[in-house]
């Protein structure tokens, strides 16, 4: 079969095309929902197309553990967010398709003197990669196309600047250059030595001659200095940027802000409601916890340590190395209740930060009516709001659209934290945050539900993220149930009183069953060897999308 088809059949079957249920990270679906807009898009164009830049290629540079992979797939993430229709392609998934499962290239593929035979398979690759970038951006209304690769050559980059320029797309290069050693190997340990290639080799040693190895695979990368290209280098994840030539439009201004609010350093984001207050249904009181309320903050400080604590404790054994406890930060928007609930982390030393943009969402003319009195005296609204229950608004109130465009400078404030993060918020806050870290689609986001006896962990990973509930044992079942509703009218297609769970186990909505999204669960045995009064274990979400993923951990495109 000829290698071109074949890259076609595995570039477009359903593991690139799948779509998600909101337990895992939507990042790669290849939307169906054309009229739909983006969580926080501002408008719309009759070409699809925003902020009217015309087409832009972000064409990643760097060697393999530099971080390439992490850094497009969170600028998708930002651009998908704010409705630019932006899609990854990523060359490894070409290059595997093309060679099939199990099959290698040949040993001087990298190489800028490769045999005829290697040259030829990897135009091949190229060109298939390449047409179907121009596919979407000129028959999919695609705005930015990200092309994943490593680019090592000065003149490459000049032959593909020229040949997107006859096709009228605007290139911006994007290069990740590292090197410390340090975020090398950790790069190298977080990522790469996942192959069956290190399999039981200590972690330290398996990074150095992962590193080795690509210096002898892709011996000559020549890092970037072409003044007449546009181009973007991050150094040492984000330690400092330089820019040269980047002037050509907002949108390439828009993307180069983020680019330095993001870093390629693990770290992890909890989310947590918070407590139980003396007046839990009225917005404007901001009312103070109640006595639930209070030893709830208390048992979810404690669950949360613990946790902290047993990770770090099983990331050594692993490492076989003393790994410090990564420092955490906590979050709470201005109302009192939140900043109540964080109240015995602040005790225990930590820092303790406020956010306004955090405040739950206003609920308007609706707060405390029943859902009879809000559908007798608001018809017309309700019929509206059932139609569209995000970016609907009833009189003076706030839509999930509008809470997800005040929430985007905690967003940008989210990718540059460093530390841990704890974010104790209302409901509401929490749905919006997690759609954006998940890639949730706006129709998901209303149904969301998070119940106070979880905390929610959030993982970011290269490719996508990953997602963790840790159970919190010994509370009141009374103050499990989700928050109040913002307005009380049912969510459209979901059952009275139920929601989608973003973690599997707290309900089963259709979604998860579907075809090419089932998500199951296994328990972890993270709290075992410790005394404490657990009714069930931390649950991780297995991601079927990840081990669709799993042969890109040695990846050297």
């Amino acid at each position: 079969m000829d290698t071109l088809l074949t890259a076609e059949i595995a570039a477009n079957a359903p593991r690139y095309r799948r779509k998600s249920s909101t337990f895992i990270d939507g990042i790669h679906d290849v939307s169906n929902d054309e009229g739909n807009m983006a969580p926080a898009q501002l408008y719309s164009t009759m070409s699809g197309r925003l902020f009217h830049s015309g087409r832009i290629a972000i064409v990643m540079v760097g060697l393999p553990a530099r971080g390439k992979t992490h850094i497009c797939v969170s600028m998708a993430r930002y651009l998908q967010w704010l409705g630019v229709k932006t899609r990854i392609f990523h060359l490894g998934d070409y290059r595997r398709a093309t060679v099939g499962d199990g099959g290698q290239v040949p040993q001087d593929y990298f190489y800028p003197n490769a045999s005829p035979t290697s040259v030829m398979l990897r135009q091949k690759i190229l060109k298939k990669c390449r047409e179907d970038i121009y596919a979407w951006l000129n028959h999919e209304n695609g705005q930015v196309a990200i092309y994943d690769a490593v680019n090592p050559t000065a003149a490459g980059r000049r032959a593909l600047a020229k040949e997107f320029a006859k096709h009228d797309v605007q290139t911006l290069f994007l290069e990740s250059y590292v090197d410390d050693e340090e975020i090398l190997k950790e790069n190298a340990r977080n990522v790469k030595i996942s192959s069956p290639d290190f399999h039981g080799m200590d972690p330290n040693e398996a990074a150095e001659r992962y590193l080795k190895r690509i210096q002898t695979k892709i011996p000559v990368f020549e890092t970037m200095q072409e003044e007449e290209l546009n181009y973007v280098k991050m150094i040492n994840a984000g330690q400092a940027f330089f820019y040269n030539n980047v002037s050509f439009n907002y949108l390439s201004h828009r993307i180069v802000f983020y680019l330095t609010n993001l870093h390629i350093k693990s770290r992890t984001t909890f989310f947590v409601r918070a407590g139980v207050a003396t007046e839990e249904d009225s917005y404007k009181a901001d009312a103070p916890l109640s006595e639930e309320g209070r030893s709830y903050a208390v048992k979810m400080t404690e669950t949360l340590i613990r946790h902290r604590e047993q990770e770090q404790k099983q990331l050594a054994e692993r490492t076989g190395q003393e790994v410090p406890l990564r420092p955490l930060t906590v979050w709470t928007s201005t109302r009192l209740r939140t900043i109540q609930t964080g109240e015995p982390l602040r005790e225990k030393g930590y820092k303790v930060r406020q956010r306004s943009q955090m405040s739950q969402i206003n609920p308007g003319v609706c707060e405390k009516l029943s859902e009879r009195a809000i559908r007798s005296l608001y018809p017309e609204e309700v019929e509206r709001h059932e139609l569209d229950p995000y970016h609907h608004r009833y009189p003076r109130a706030e839509s999930y659209h509008d809470l997800a465009v005040r929430l985007e400078p905690i967003i940008l404030e989210l990718e540059r934290e460093q530390n841990d993060l704890l974010i104790i918020a209302h409901e509401s806050v929490l749905r919006v945050l997690y759609a954006y870290l998940m890639h949730c689609s706006t129709m998901d986001i209303p149904k969301l539900k998070f119940p106070r006896d979880e905390i929610i962990e959030i993982i970011p990973a290269a490719y996508q993220n990953e997602a963790k509930r840790i159970h919190i044992p010994g509370l009141d079942p009374k103050t499990v149930p989700g928050s109040p509703e913002d307005i009380r009218i049912k969510v459209p297609g979901s059952p009275p009183g139920a929601g989608l769970a973003p973690i599997p186990g707290l309900s089963s909505p259709t979604e998860a069953t579907a075809p090419g999204s089932t998500s199951a669960v296994t328990e972890e045995s993270s709290v075992s060897g410790v005394t404490i009064s657990v009714t069930r274990p931390p649950e991780k979400v297995v991601n079927k999308a990840k081990e669709m993923v799993a042969d890109k951990v040695a990846d050297e495109d």
